[in-house]
């Protein structure tokens, strides 16, 4: 059975916001996480959160949720890593891309998940897939809401002939809470620019 027929996920009837808040912590920072100054998404934006990856290794308070694709993404926007904290505002552009996100139930520390470009367009097209866990203000000390990246999948959708769907049994990490997770996609054009902002919401 493909997954869109058992979703109990998906983005359908979820409106695109029409700009993005990124903000990244590093690892060894978790006076960061806590700060109250931490930039909250205005109306009309949603906001994810990464943690990089420290110089402490392991041993960075915040290492056990710290991904290398956060390194990655800060890259594609022309950051470099932060010692404290940074945050990256994009705004979407033009009318928004259909990009369609579905997920299922959770099952053996796996969760399955689907991302398709409705109207492929000209591409290329660089799309981000992130698997976040929603985190209510307080958590370990957080004065925001976050929406934490835990996995990260990235189709290559660089050549049309490829198509522009793919399914990803996406790992869940170790101290995630299955019922928190969600799919956020980020879509972007060849000349870097954001297309599409895409998240699932659960019904029932």
């Amino acid at each position: 059975m493909p997954l869109a027929a058992q979703a109990l996920c998906t983005s359908d009837g979820v409106a695109q916001p029409g700009a993005l808040l990124e903000r990244f912590v590093s690892a060894d920072c978790a006076d960061c996480w806590r700060d109250r100054a931490t930039p909250e998404p205005a109306a009309g934006s949603f906001a994810i959160d990464w943690v990089v990856p420290g110089t402490r290794g392991d041993d960075a308070p915040l290492a056990a949720v710290a991904l290398d694709e956060a390194t990655e993404r800060l890259a594609t926007l022309g950051r470099s890593a932060p010692q404290g904290s940074d945050a990256v505002f994009g705004r979407r552009q033009g009318a928004a891309v259909g990009l369609r996100l579905a997920q299922g139930d959770a099952f053996n520390d796996y969760i399955g998940t689907s991302i398709e470009l409705k109207s492929a367009g000209r591409g290329p097209w660089q799309a981000w897939l992130l698997l976040v866990e929603q985190l209510p203000a307080g958590t370990e000390g957080s004065p925001v809401e976050r929406h934490l990246v835990r996995n990260v999948f990235r189709p290559d959708w660089s050549q049309p002939a490829k198509g522009h769907a793919d399914g990803r049994a996406m790992q869940i990490h170790d101290g995630a809470k299955p019922e928190r997770l969600r799919l956020v996609a980020v879509l972007a054009d060849s000349r870097g620019r954001i297309r599409a902002i895409s998240r699932t919401a659960c019904s029932g």
